[in-house]
């Protein structure tokens, strides 16, 4: 019988054996002197690993044939790296000990190079020091939107109908959400290469955390404006949709739902072939958004990050050393000269030249404009890169994640005009003339953690079909038993006690 067990004590307390597998341990990484979370930790058990997330906890899935003499190893950039049998964890955290900089030991180890001198062999061996070409990664990926509204302004100048008025539109606007959070999480398995458009997702399993009651209740309003306009709208008129210079045809009959017998074969055929369709969107979001990130790894040459490979566009500042347990990392600070977009830190091995790390932020909007009332400022992109060396001594992706913030306006006239070709006289029969002034602020963070690794040919990945057949499970609350039996990035505490509110019926 298979049985998952948390696992909050380590060591004396857990027995392995061929009968007891697919156990899960949960523990949380400490700094030894200030007793903080160590955020973004590798933890490592037979060449399989996650990542501690910011709150310094991780839960780590304990394959059949683990022994209790098998090593778990735990490292972090600043930090002693940790290294033995899992019967020896006794507690329920794990500290972790600073590194003290040993500055003469590492330069006398260590040619005294420029940071450009050093980003040139970490060019120059990145074919040599990175899995490239194809390969199957199983990954997870969380996904964490806020999204609020920061003005919602409007002024009738003109309408016709008396049930469209302001009574009903502000009811309208109360309707909708001030704010809203959302998380999605997926696990699957990506095959692909560097090339945007050569990628591939198997899903697994997906979730989905929101709260309904936040949500914009679409079914009710178009009820209520379907009343409205059946009242005052004819059935062969057609609506036209103005904003400045801008239009738009809308016939009423698209405004009126059809009623269906649920019994009906051909609706229930629609019903299978949208929920296809679904499944369809959600495969193809997923992949293109996963495609998006792993592309534009800062070891490609069309990377958004591309320090190492435009590194005469940046000042470039050798600003100290650290260590992953004894290895030596230099520390090199970069900022643009003119008009990239982005500085950071890159924490490179002083032994093979490796990128081991790379901390990042945009130093100015990545896209703004305003044009005829509609504005848009992508103002933040800030994250960290984090690549893993294998037992073959091949570095791969352990954990990618990034921030993203964003602000929309719209500030124009909005004119919906009624009109009928078959009344005689004058055709406008209708009209609502609205001044919007309104403004909406997003913030996005993408996090995904990549278990494993394997080269594969690209016959394989010609051969692979997707098979898109998986829609996220929705939760109103957090759910700790949907991921069971399943490594994924421990959530955080905001995640953990996100609980939907519950209307009271009328």
């Amino acid at each position: 019988m298979n049985r998952v067990l948390p696992i909050f004590i380590w060591g004396l307390h857990i027995l392995f054996s061929p009968f007891l597998f697919a156990q899960t341990l949960t523990s949380t990484v400490l700094d030894s002197v200030t007793q903080k979370p160590v955020p973004y930790a590798t933890v490592l058990l037979n060449n399989k690993g996650v990542i501690t997330n910011e709150e310094g906890k991780f839960t780590f899935l304990i394959d059949e044939g683990v022994q209790e003499t098998d090593s778990l190893f735990i490292s972090c950039i600043g930090y002693e790296s940790i290294g033995k049998p899992l019967k020896e964890f006794k507690e329920k955290t794990i500290l972790l000990a600073p590194k003290a900089i040993e500055l003469r030991e590492v330069i006398v180890s260590n040619k005294d190079y420029t940071p450009e001198e050093i980003l040139e062999f970490v060019e120059d061996n990145i074919e040599k020091n990175y899995r490239l070409g194809f390969t199957k990664k199983r990954l997870f990926l969380r996904e964490s939107n806020s999204n609020y509204i920061s003005k919602s302004d409007y002024r009738i100048k003109e309408s016709t109908i008396p049930e469209l008025n302001r009574e009903f539109l502000d009811s309208v606007l109360r309707s909708v959400p001030t704010n809203d959070t959302y998380y999605t999480e997926v696990l699957g398995d990506l095959y692909g290469n560097e090339d945007e458009d050569e990628q591939k997702l198997d899903l697994i399993k997906a979730s989905e955390l929101y709260d309904k009651s936040s949500r914009l209740d679409l079914e009710n309003l178009e009820e209520r404006f379907n009343e409205i306009i059946k009242k005052n709208v004819k059935t062969d008129s057609y609506f036209k949709i103005k904003s400045g210079l801008f239009g738009t045809k809308v016939d009423a009959d698209e405004l009126f739902e059809t009623e269906v017998d649920s019994n009906d074969v051909k609706s229930l055929n629609e019903e299978l072939e949208e929920t296809t369709e679904r499944k369809k969107f959600f495969s193809n979001y997923k992949k293109s958004t996963l495609a998006n990130l792993y592309t534009n790894l800062p070891i490609f040459e069309d990377t958004d990050y591309n320090v190492l490979w435009k590194s005469r566009r940046y000042d470039l500042t050798l600003e100290a050393f650290t260590f992953i347990g004894d290895k030596a990392l230099y520390v090199i600070d970069f900022k643009p000269k003119r008009s990239e977009e982005f500085r950071g830190k890159l924490y490179i091995d002083a032994n093979d030249f490796a990128l081991v790390k790379m901390d990042f932020e945009n130093v100015e909007p990545l896209r703004k404009f305003k044009l005829l009332g509609i504005s848009l400022n992508e103002y933040l992109a800030k994250g960290s890169i984090l690549f893993g060396k294998d037992d073959d001594g091949k570095y791969s992706l352990r954990y990618y994640e990034i921030t993203k913030g964003n602000r929309v306006g719209f500030k124009r006239p909005v004119k919906i005009i009624e009109k009928n070709k078959n009344v005689k006289g004058r055709r406008k029969q209708n009209e609502l003339h609205l001044k919007i002034d309104a403004a909406f602020n997003g913030r996005n963070k993408y996090e995904v953690v990549v278990f494993e690794t394997d080269p594969i040919s690209e016959s394989t990945f010609e051969s692979f079909t997707e098979k898109k057949d998986v829609l996220p499970q929705y939760m109103p609350n957090y759910d700790p038993e949907f991921w069971q039996g399943y490594s994924i990035m421990e959530p955080n505490t905001a995640i953990k006690e996100f609980t939907s509110v519950v209307k009271e019926e009328e």
